[in-house]
């Protein structure tokens, strides 16, 4: 049975918001700047497939929380810079500055 209690956050009778399934898999998307340029940065909770690594070369197993990055201005625009898009480990994507 519903129950009859307003609800403090929406007003009665307003639709419910849609769910961003993205933010709730954790895969909120954030714009980070460093000494490399600036990147789109994506926290990924696991995915279906194995990845390679470009920090330490190793392989990011399927199911592994890692991070997607990609450069905000790439040299053939927006498009193409998704498209070159790499998964890291949260650690070596971390210590990318150290690694030069």
């Amino acid at each position: 049975m519903p129950s009859s209690r307003r609800s403090r956050r929406r007003p009665w009778g307003e639709e419910h918001p849609s769910l961003d399934l993205d933010r709730a898999r954790g895969a909120a998307e954030r714009v980070e700047t460093a000494g490399d340029g600036s990147w789109h940065v994506r926290t990924v909770t696991g995915s279906e497939k194995a990845y390679r690594c470009p920090g330490c070369l190793q392989e990011i197993p399927a199911g592994v929380q890692h991070v997607v990055a990609w450069a905000e201005d790439g040299l053939f625009g927006p498009d193409a810079a998704l498209a070159d898009r790499r998964h890291w480990h949260t650690g070596c994507w971390q210590a990318r500055g150290r690694r030069r």
